[in-house]
């Protein structure tokens, strides 16, 4: 089915940007796999090629056009492309509206220039070791001395984590206000206290840096507080669906890859003097995966079209999240199988695809908080 949601603009746009990929990430990715981590030199070029920061304004070096289109073409070149350790998404799609929305004059002046740059790389940190999905249960604390903060907590499961120049912190500033006492602190590279522990050793996404984040009596400067002080978790709620439905576009892409790659797969091998694609439950089987995909797209797109808009809720985007992701599982799974034996090795796309896409319907909020969120919006009590 054709996509109608992309402009000449964008077009040329994802040409420059797999023009880039084929440049300084194909042949380097399968290293960066090996390392668990990319190399900070492929994001000073992602910057002097304006693919990072597109939607911060001229005046900070960024492309100054607000079109999610554009971040979704980055999304899904990088999804096509396998090259899961690009940390670009949590940097464009999640990252840079906080900064944008919230950052005061003088803190968009310290920190935008190199955001689009890429000289400054950036994470937030939500998760901790005993909280995951459950934000209200945050545990690191930060309490005011003088003009300062004096932060204390621990955090894990930070992509970019180990890179990251600047983080944006979820912590409690006021315990006795519930929800209403969580703010968000910035914390750079190089502040007192401030300790990563080690790159985690996950079974997908090996080239993305993902680490534990120590916070140890970090002196954190009044100056560093993003938006206002126990609105942190209202901020949170407040992007939460763009960060959502960049999750749902990049499982949108993986169908589409995953399922083009085993089309042609079927096509070419053989089993029993011809190839499996003639097979009637080949057929019938990606048939059934080729609908799905295509309603996933056209589901995904409409989305993309609301948040351009300012229209797309809160529930619209747990739905993109949780169905998309929970296809994209259900897609990869049966892709493997018609690989046979083939599948389970990881030199075929399809065994990467899988172990890369296993993580999709946790971060980001789990399925199950997906469809809570859609559930009460229904009040049905």
């Amino acid at each position: 089915m054709e996509r109608t949601i992309f402009e000449p603009e964008h077009d040329l746009f994802r040409e420059s940007f797999r023009k880039f990929l084929d440049q300084h990430v194909a042949a380097n990715h399968e290293q960066w796999e090996h390392d668990g981590i990319v190399d900070r030199t492929v994001w000073l070029e992602a910057g002097k090629q304006g693919f990072l920061g597109m939607a911060v304004p001229e005046e900070y070096g960024g492309g100054g056009v607000k079109d999610f289109r554009y971040n979704a073409v980055v999304t899904e070149e990088v999804t096509y492309g396998q090259y899961s350790g690009l940390g670009f998404g949590l940097h464009n799609d999640v990252i840079a509206p906080y900064l944008l929305e919230l950052a005061n004059e003088e803190q968009k002046q310290r920190w935008l220039p190199g955001f689009c740059s890429g000289e400054i790389i950036t994470a937030i940190a939500m998760t901790e070791p005993g909280t995951g999905s459950d934000l209200q249960g945050i545990k690191t604390r930060a309490v005011k001395d003088g003009d300062d903060w004096i932060l204390n907590g621990s955090k894990t499961f930070i992509t970019n984590g180990v890179n990251a120049d600047i983080v944006i912190v979820v912590a409690q500033t006021d315990p006795a206000k519930g929800a209403m006492g969580f703010s968000l602190l910035v914390v750079e590279r190089g502040m007192a206290g401030f300790e990563r522990g080690r790159n985690l050793d996950k079974i997908g996404l090996k080239a993305q840096d993902t680490a534990e984040l120590s916070f140890q009596d970090v002196r954190v400067p009044g100056k560093n507080l993003l938006g206002a002080e126990g609105q942190g978790f209202i901020h949170l709620m407040q992007n939460l669906p763009q960060e959502r439905l960049s999750i749902a576009v990049m499982a949108a892409a993986a169908m589409e890859g995953s399922l083009k790659g085993t089309i042609q797969y079927v096509r070419d091998r053989k089993a029993f003097g011809k190839p499996i694609g003639a097979q009637q439950n080949t057929r019938f089987v990606l048939a059934e995966l080729a609908t799905k995909t295509t309603a996933v797209r056209v589901f995904v797109d409409r989305c993309i079209e609301l948040l351009n808009q300012e229209k797309l809720t809160v529930e619209e985007a747990a739905m993109a999240k949780y169905w998309s992701t929970e296809e994209q599982l259900d897609l990869i799974t049966k892709c493997l199988q018609l690989h046979g034996g083939y599948g389970y090795m990881r030199e075929y796309p399809i065994a990467k695809a899988y172990m890369d896409a296993r993580v999709q319907t946790i971060y980001g909020g789990t399925t199950e908080i997906m469809k809570e969120i859609i559930g009460r919006s229904l009040k049905l009590a």
